[in-house]
């Protein structure tokens, strides 16, 4: 005998899937392979946030009303980032990879999955004190428009700096971080240098194409949110993006093992989720 929970989870989850469904053919924003969990519990945490009942009105408001569905994706969004986030990753880049990010005339590295860019302009203090960010072009990408807005100004709230300078001594960082910063009341603005070689764009890895031909991708921590399949699918175009010799950084919990790419890669750093392709 079926309880009357498993009929009203059944309910929540074909709610749910034509939610999605709707929301690809009217926006074209597809999130359809997103990890299923994470989705249903974004989407009802968004339903107990606004007072809306069911999964089956809220497809109706955001059919009619584009704001709606703009409020919707800013919960769908993944935003978790901070300055020198795990910042042992940062620091294995600095011994392990930029040595070899050296020998390049010029470098071209794509931030997929930038959120805010807290982590972008991380990237670009890296790179400025080891000497490269003169010749490196930076692009920093997300399906969300507004965190793109966001990330071009340079600001953020200063109740996080004692972290993100903590975060920046632990990643080797050579300098004193506030030199990088001017502060205000409540925000920090990171200086115009630091973004001068960076091309903020929208870009959806679930529906979009190669973006372009660089020496590093770095996407921390979005695979997770996917399920097998498309995990595979955006592996595959972060491959074709980078050149042989190039790298890849992924969050401490994402792997290339089960993909179709493994075979092409070696890894730098397994503990930091750093790989190096070896052949095309």
């Amino acid at each position: 005998m079926v309880s009357d929970n498993e009929t009203q989870d059944r309910i929540v989850n074909l709610e749910l899937e034509l939610l999605l469904q709707a929301i690809q053919q009217q926006y074209d924003y597809d999130f359809r392979e997103y990890s299923r969990a994470h989705v249903k519990r974004r989407v009802l945490h968004y339903l107990n946030a606004n007072g809306i009942p069911h999964i089956s009105e809220l497809q109706h408001r955001l059919l009619t009303d584009e704001q709606c569905f703009r409020k919707l994706l800013k919960e769908l969004s993944i935003n978790v980032t901070e300055m020198f986030r795990n910042p042992s990753f940062y620091k294995t880049i600095r011994e392990k990879v930029v040595g070899l990010l050296k020998t390049y005339p010029f470098l071209k590295i794509w931030h997929a999955g930038c959120a805010t860019g807290e982590e972008v302009y991380s990237f670009a203090i890296l790179l400025k004190e080891e000497g490269l960010y003169d010749r490196t072009q930076i692009y920093a990408t997300d399906f969300n428009g507004d965190v793109i807005k966001k990330a071009k100004t340079g600001s953020f709230s200063i109740r996080n700096i004692r972290d993100y300078t903590s975060n920046y001594q632990q990643s080797g960082g050579k300098e004193s971080f506030s030199d990088y910063y001017h502060a205000t009341d409540n925000r920090v603005l990171f200086d115009k240098s630091l973004s001068k070689n960076i091309v903020f764009a929208e870009h959806n890895l679930v529906s979009d194409g190669v973006f372009s031909e660089v020496n590093m991708v770095i996407s921390r921590n979005v695979l997770i949110y996917f399920n097998r399949e498309l995990q595979n699918r955006v592996l595959n175009l972060m491959d074709r993006s980078l050149v042989t010799g190039g790298f890849l950084g992924l969050g401490s919990k994402e792997t290339i093992m089960f993909s179709d790419i493994a075979a092409k890669y070696k890894a730098v750093d397994s503990k930091e989720r750093i790989f190096k392709k070896i052949h095309v």
